[in-house]
């Protein structure tokens, strides 16, 4: 049961069709790709929902009209965490107005469990009199050790207020919410699953595997 306010599972035919068919040990990483960008293409419409909206007048062939439009002094940035988070990269800028586009490059140590950092191409400084909205992407939410370094960064360094900040995600498991909302309770999270729990090995059962490896197709 889904316990976590600012936790929202989208429910959709089409999720759930091409979940199955990542989540399959069987699929190739082609089909993978196609079918998780298509749910991540969902994932990003929803979790851009939060984006404000002015009103402003245009004329069609046919008349005037008032519309609306997104507010044109705001910073939208979506962060992909790498190697797996760049399966979102084509979404936001093929869809997303101006939007930025940062990295940062996280490993994972096999023996902690841990996320270990190899690069951070975050800019120094951020202009605070605009209102900033953060989209942090990455396909699995496992521990919760790769968001929370990622949150912190906005949060933390960057003072970007909480509840301007998404992340996203293909699969998540209750203890990695756990983790992340005990130091962020008001940040938001979308997913399209929330899965049993973590085996052993730190990954969720029943999950899809490596989500970077299968992405890429870098198994050896």
């Amino acid at each position: 049961m889904q316990k976590f306010s600012n936790l929202k599972i989208i429910e959709h035919p089409l999720i759930s069709h091409r979940l199955t068919i990542i989540r399959d040990k069987n699929t190739n990483s082609e089909l993978f790709r196609i079918n998780l960008k298509k749910i991540c293409e969902i994932l990003v419409t929803e979790a851009t929902k939060n984006l404000p909206l002015i009103e402003t007048e245009i004329e069609t062939p046919i008349s005037k009209t008032k519309s609306k439009i997104l507010k044109n002094d705001i910073e939208i940035i979506a962060v992909f965490i790498l190697r797996a988070g760049l399966i979102f990269s084509s979404i936001f800028e093929e869809n997303i107005p101006n939007v930025k586009i940062q990295h940062l490059g996280m490993g994972r140590d096999e023996i902690t469990k841990k996320p270990v950092w190899y690069y951070n191409k975050i800019p120094e400084k951020f202009d605070l009199s605009k209102e900033h909205y953060i989209y942090i992407c990455d396909p699995m939410l496992a521990t919760g050790g790769s968001a929370i370094d990622a949150i912190k960064v906005y949060v933390n360094d960057k003072k970007i207020p909480q509840k301007n900040i998404v992340f996203i995600n293909l699969v998540c498991s209750i203890e990695g919410l756990e983790r992340v909302f005990s130091l962020f309770p008001d940040i938001h999270i979308i997913s399209a699953a929330l899965d049993e729990k973590l085996n052993d090995d730190k990954f969720i059962v029943p999950g899809l595997g490596d989500a970077g490896d299968r992405i890429f197709n870098s198994f050896y």
